[in-house]
């Protein structure tokens, strides 16, 4: 009997590379399914003994855009081209005869076009086999002999015969010619043959011998009840006229087997779904009847009979209503990992058996997000889908989530597959926390702008869904009191009443927080710069000041601007006016102001103006040089002044303090503070060391210390200067003998005979020309003149000759002027 099997071909996956393209999208194929004949030739399969010529498939897709689309076939270099292709309707046709036993698998690169896009997508067409070999016996002919005593049952013979197909078409029935059976195959029956010469003596009251032992026979999926499986045959092993022989069964067939007694035909009597077993070993005797009927002799055969699944399904995926190939399902994102999609009722089952039902499970789309059990199934199994990679189940990625779940035979030729789509559609939760744009916002703000003014907008981004992406602001921190943020919008203003001022403060710094409707939330910094403004003059600490000069010497003026940045608070200082104008200088950058270079002495001051006794005003300026600039003016009054006779470092300092007499007042204070502490501890210090010791000082030192101080004084009062009545007197020496008597009362002092002699005195001065009626000495000045009393005391106590000569000169300068006027002046 003849079975033809069809065969569902080796579903193959491909992947698909769109390129974009100025928004033409590209076209694509559409998905083919088990047994389809138009798509993407996927799933195709040919068997090998396909005609030449013959429509095999259409290719079939669209473009998005609805433009028209031609198909392209193409084979790598070196390979056969086997198919032919209608560019334009995608038929494709056999165009090479095909040979499994040669090429089992054929690679094809299809393509669609749109005219913009190409679209290729490599797929494998699968060769199936067709019983197109025949049989061929190996080391033919078979002579055989056979004692005469050949027990019964004995092998005799084994032949060999090799068929290259594959499967049922490829399994090989042995039968003896004149027993009449036939090979069986899977489309067709091929058969070889072959003589086999057996050379049997002839012995009486010999057992019948079966002929062909052992026997095998095959029950297929498809055989009907009732239908003869095999036949056994036993003759007569005398020779002359053979007695008939009558087949029964001894056991095994455990009533799902019958045997006819005159032909030795074997039968099923159960239909194959109801045979418990896979093999079936039933004991044959064979009896020799009498002419009586009477059973003489008889021998027994073993006949094993095997139930033989065809492999003609595919493995089948069931939902809870039935077969089904979609599944959806709809979820929240970010399942554990290991958790099971409970929601998925999916069963899968292969009808054949044995190796026929074993096949793999597998899912094919994006890798590692989910993961199937059992992997290898046989027969049934539910399938278990789990959750591997959590962060990948993420709605705002994908909404929606699609693999094809994959069911492929292991080891049977046919490979049949099948597939079902699992559609996951995902829910969102509050998985994300808003995101500002940048981790800190800087920003300006000029002083003067008003209440309400925007400073900066800070953004903030929550990708989730609904209520939890609403982003919701708000600042916090120690630089937020004049400071408000929109809850929505995320702007930061000023406060209304807000006055911001850069002298005041020019730094804000503060935090922003977004926050959704759960309280997730993140922080960001605000920097804030108050920008200055010029919006204050430079400020002088009086508008009218007063101030000495002594001619060589500057006198400073000084204004502050308040404002915090530069160039606003850099002041430049200037003259703004002064008469006569050619006297005064000023430093633009310190406001140092001093007399002109050629100024050097009060004589050229008067040669300047007429009045004697004016104090000097002049009309300074300071300006700032912000933008617009800012000025202020002040009166300064000058009182210049030349050098006084006094030299020295007090005279300076009270110089210098003559506008800050409280300064001086602090330095004095704090110089006898300092003495009057000295004292003390060198009176401490004398006194311990003078109770320690119990002793007096060696006269030696108190005469060596007196003898110092006596010369100093000596050396120093040939210059002190009195009122003699000629100029040499002025120079006369004292004696100093009076103070150098012996304090201790002793006599071992040893008085010098001699001092050491004078230099010789500078020349007498001109006498000075005064009133009458006056002993006064004044040294003129511009606006006014130091006290008489206080020239008087200094005289008393004595100049050097240097100052002699400083009043010389000057004298003889008035005395020149006034002889040009006939008019005397001090």
């Amino acid at each position: 009997m003849k079975h033809v099997r069809h065969f569902t071909p080796l579903l193959v996956l491909c992947s698909m590379h769109v390129c974009l393209v100025h928004a033409n999208y590209a076209p694509y194929f559409f998905d083919n399914g088990p047994s389809s004949t138009n798509g993407n030739m996927a799933l195709l399969s040919l068997s090998e003994d396909t005609s030449v010529g013959t429509h095999v498939y259409t290719l079939n897709g669209t473009d998005p855009e609805g433009d028209p689309v031609t198909y392209g076939i193409k084979f790598e270099a070196g390979l056969r081209r086997y198919f032919a292709i209608d560019v334009n309707f995608g038929n494709v046709t056999l165009i090479e005869e095909l040979d499994r036993e040669k090429e089992d698998e054929i690679e094809v690169i299809v393509s669609i076009s749109d005219g913009i896009n190409i679209v290729d997508e490599k797929v494998r067409i699968l060769i199936t086999d067709a019983n197109d070999e025949s049989p061929e016996f190996v080391n033919t002919p078979y002579i055989v002999h056979v004692p005469e005593d050949t027990p019964s049952g004995s092998s005799i013979l084994k032949t060999e015969a090799v068929d290259r197909d594959t499967g049922s078409g490829g399994s090989i029935n042995y039968f003896l010619q004149d027993g009449g059976g036939k090979l069986r195959g899977n489309n067709k029956v091929f058969s070889a043959t072959t003589t086999v010469t057996i050379n049997v003596e002839d012995v009486q009251d010999t057992p019948p011998m079966f002929i062909g032992t052992p026997y095998y026979g095959y029950v297929y999926e498809d055989t009907l009840a009732g239908s003869e499986v095999l036949t056994v045959i036993a003759l007569d092993g005398d020779r002359g006229k053979p007695n008939n022989i009558h087949y029964s069964l001894v056991n095994g067939s455990e009533s799902s087997f019958d045997i006819n007694n005159a032909t030795g035909a074997i039968s099923v009597i159960k239909s194959p779904n109801q045979l418990k077993k896979e093999v079936y070993e039933l004991k044959i005797q064979a009896s020799e009847l009498s002419a009586e009927g009477n059973v003489s002799v008889y021998a027994f055969a073993t006949v094993i009979i095997r139930i033989v699944d065809l492999n003609n399904h595919p493995p089948t995926f069931y939902g809870e209503n039935g077969p089904q190939n979609r599944f959806e399902l709809t979820m929240y994102e970010h399942p554990p990992e290991g958790e099971i999609l409970r929601g998925l009722k999916i069963t899968v089952n292969d009808s054949d058996q044995g190796a026929n039902a074993k096949f793999n499970l597998r899912l094919v789309g994006p890798g590692g997000i989910f993961r199937v059990v059992p992997q290898t199934v046989l027969n049934e199994a539910q399938v278990t889908v789990i959750v591997e990679n959590s962060a990948a189940i993420d709605y705002e990625q994908f909404q929606m989530l699609s693999f094809k779940l994959l069911a492929i035979e292991v080891n049977t030729p046919e490979k049949f597959s099948s597939t079902a789509d699992i559609v996951i559609r995902l829910l969102d939760t509050n998985d994300n926390v808003p995101k500002f744009s940048s981790d800190y916002y800087i920003a300006r703000i000029p002083e003067n702008s008003p209440g309400g003014s925007n400073v900066v907008a800070v953004t903030a981004t929550d990708p989730d869904s609904g209520l939890w992406g609403e982003v919701k602001y708000s600042i916090y921190g120690t630089g937020t009191d004049l400071f408000l943020i929109h809850p929505s919008t995320g702007i930061i203003y000023t406060q209304p009443w807000a006055v911001l001022d850069a002298e005041v403060s020019s730094k804000y710094n503060f935090y922003v927080k977004a926050e959704d409707t759960e309280g997730k939330y993140s922080l960001a910094e605000v920097f804030i710069t108050v920008l200055d403004v010029n919006d204050h003059p430079p400020e002088f600490s009086d508008n009218i000041q007063e101030k000495t000069m002594i001619i060589g010497s500057p006198v400073k003026i000084e204004a502050v601007d308040q404002d915090a940045e530069e160039p606003n608070n850099i002041v430049d200082y200037s003259i703004m006016q002064a008469d006569p104008a050619n006297v005064f200088d000023i430093d633009q950058s310190t406001g140092e102001i001093k007399l002109k270079s050629y100024i050097r002495s009060l004589d050229i001051i008067h040669n300047i103006t007429k009045n004697k006794d004016c104090i000097w005003s002049l009309i300074v300026q300071a300006k700032d040089r912000g933008s617009p600039s800012f000025s202020t003016t002040a009166v300064l009054k000058i009182d210049i002044t030349e050098e006084t006779l006094h030299k020295g470092p007090m005279a300076a300092f009270l110089m210098q303090t003559k506008d800050n007499p409280m300064k001086a007042l602090g330095v004095l204070a704090g110089v006898m503070g300092i003495m009057v502490m000295i004292t003390i501890i060198i009176s401490t210090v004398m006194f311990w060391r003078n109770k320690r010791s119990n002793k007096i000082m060696p006269v030696r030192r108190i005469i060596r210390k007196r003898q110092t101080q006596q010369t100093r004084a000596v050396r120093m009062e040939w210059l002190k200067f009195k009122r003699p009545s000629t100029a040499a007197e002025k120079f006369a020496i004292e004696d100093d003998t009076k103070s150098l008597k012996n304090e201790n009362s002793n006599n071992n002092i040893q008085i010098p005979s001699l001092l050491p002699s004078a230099p010789s005195p500078p020349p007498p001065p001109i006498p000075l020309l005064a009133p009458k009626n006056s002993t006064e000495w004044k040294v003129p000045t511009v606006s006014g003149s130091l006290t008489p009393m206080f020239i008087n005391k200094q005289l008393k106590k004595g100049h050097s000759s240097a100052h002699n000569a400083l009043v010389s000169e000057l004298k003889q300068k008035f005395e020149k002027r006034n002889a040009g006027s006939n008019t005397r002046h001090l």
